[in-house]
């Protein structure tokens, strides 16, 4: 699949604070971005504005496959894994991944793995019966990673994907998002850790910035 993203002049504002101005980001299949910088910088509120869960103040961010000449919004073709887990603790982690799988469906051109496989992949096949309000901290984000991996997307929005996570699964989770990347995927992160990924572009953010008296002045990162 021939897929690219475009976002150009994207930026967010809110009240007189400028979160980030004039975001561009150009990724083909196999290419991956990640966006750096301290907390509060505007990491995450750029993927939200990609995935137009956030409504920029201007700009663009569109989606492009082979049969789209004039691209698309994201949303349909990205998985987003934020910092929170979307999981229902009083659900087994099988029932969780059978949610997902069924809410989100596979985009065209491929087809995720099965539940089974999903946590094979991330090392926890022997949890999927577990409340998953049972589970560890770790446990908790390998099993959220996997709905990546039972629903089929070809873009993943990822925020602190290695969060919690002890050294071992954080090189499980590289690698299964290398092994996206081989495929044709595309990676877009937020991280404070080094993620090792293929064809990695990077992305530093300085921080909200006051809007100036001249609301038409330039604003950098």
């Amino acid at each position: 699949m021939a897929l690219r993203i475009e976002a150009t002049g994207l930026s967010v504002s809110r009240g007189d604070m400028l979160i980030f101005s004039n975001l561009a980001v150009s990724l083909r299949a196999g290419e991956s971005m990640v966006f750096t910088g301290a907390n509060g910088a505007g990491k995450s509120t750029a993927l939200r504005a990609l995935l137009g869960l956030v409504g920029p103040t201007d700009g663009t961010a569109l989606f492009f496959d082979s049969d789209d000449a004039e691209g698309r919004p994201l949303a349909p073709a990205a998985h987003y894994l934020a910092h929170q887990n979307a999981m229902k603790p009083e659900l087994t982690a099988r029932e969780n991944l059978t949610f997902w799988q069924k809410m989100m469906g596979d985009f065209a051109g491929s087809t995720g793995l099965d539940i089974t496989e999903a946590a094979e992949a991330i090392g926890l096949s022997g949890t999927l019966d577990l409340p998953f309000g049972y589970l560890s901290a770790g446990q908790k984000r390998r099993i959220a990673f996997a709905r990546l991996l039972v629903a089929y997307r070809p873009v993943w929005l990822l925020d602190e994907p290695t969060a919690a996570l002890d050294t071992a699964a954080r090189k499980t989770l590289t690698k299964l998002m290398n092994a996206h990347l081989g495929e044709g995927g595309i990676v877009i992160a937020a991280t404070h850790e080094p993620l090792g990924l293929a064809n990695q572009q990077a992305l530093e953010f300085s921080g909200p910035r006051h809007l100036g008296a001249d609301p038409f002045l330039a604003e950098a990162f």
